[in-house]
């Protein structure tokens, strides 16, 4: 068994992902993600976003699965081989990685990576300087709609362009797309990779678009909802077909999971730092150009560029 911590528990997704990691029968077999990996450690941290009361319930919870709650996350070094940074807040995970990336332990970062282009450039030094990888991603990335669509080369073939949407509610914590609209981002970059160079937002308190330009004259957009129906999804046009569709996120956890577990399996991260951080100029443009009325837009970091 190789031993895993998480720091913060003020999220559900310690709890699906301790489940799915320890193959516990709380959850589907057909759930459980085949590796090595265990959950050993968890550090409960004070929440931006939750309440105290949830994050108590969610610590009670891993305890009750025999998973040791520790009284600081420097506590977790030496008893765990990789690190899972559970904190809501992207604006506190600069600080929840360091002194594990210094101590050379590989880390992964929920969503949303950092609200900062800066904090993910200082997060990607660390990392290299310490000769570790470190991975962050929504979970719909890997939905098994978006990877089929991306192995259709015969249906779909090269994307030429695509739009994802999902809901998109907002926290000051996490301001604009980083809350939860970062789904939506996360799909449309499944589909372009890096590349965007400048975008425009349109926002209301109903929804917003994010329509982008990628350096080779791509276009993509997100819509993030916030009234009416929600739903995950996306259309991609490639250069032998266009495919619609929404995403069935039943096994999101389970596909993240592998990718995660591959990652402190093998020591590489499954997805570019720079275009994580790309992502990140990406929210951090269109929340400035949701405040000026939808102006165009440069980003601040563009992998490659």
């Amino acid at each position: 068994m190789k031993r895993l911590g998480i720091v913060d528990l003020d999220t559900s997704h310690v709890v699906q992902f301790t489940m799915r990691l320890n193959k516990l029968e709380d959850v589907a077999e057909e759930q459980w993600v085949d590796s090595e990996y265990r959950i050993v450690a968890g550090y409960p941290g004070v929440s931006d976003i939750s309440t105290p009361e949830l994050v108590q319930e969610y610590t009670d919870k891993l305890a009750g699965w025999g998973v040791e709650i520790v009284d600081s996350p420097e506590d977790m070094i030496g008893k765990v081989d990789g690190v899972l940074i559970e904190s809501q807040g992207g604006k506190a995970h600069l600080d929840k990685a360091r002194p594990f990336l210094e101590a050379g332990m590989p880390v992964y970062i929920d969503k949303p990576f950092v609200c900062d282009v800066a904090d993910g450039l200082e997060i990607k030094r660390l990392a290299e300087e310490n000769g570790v990888p470190v991975f962050s991603s929504s979970s719909l990335r890997y939905a098994l709609e978006v990877q089929d669509a991306l192995a259709d080369t015969e249906g779909v073939g090269e994307v030429v362009g695509a739009s994802a949407f999902s809901p998109a509610s907002l926290h000051d914590a996490n301001p604009g797309l980083f809350h939860y609209g970062i789904h939506g981002v996360e799909t449309l970059y499944a589909f372009m990779g890096a590349g965007c160079v400048e975008l425009s937002t349109f926002f209301e308190e109903g929804g917003e678009v994010s329509v982008g330009r990628w350096a080779d004259g791509r276009v993509g957009s997100v819509r993030g909802t916030r009234a009416g129906a929600h739903a995950y999804g996306f259309t991609v046009w490639g250069d032998k077909g266009v495919r619609v569709q929404r995403i069935d996120p039943s096994s999101i956890y389970r596909e993240l999971l592998k990718r995660i577990a591959e990652m402190f399996e093998t020591g590489k991260a499954p997805l570019d730092i720079d275009e994580t951080i790309e992502i990140t100029a990406f929210q951090v443009a269109a929340l400035e150009s949701a405040h000026s009325g939808g102006a165009i837009t440069k980003l601040e970091f563009t992998a490659g560029c």
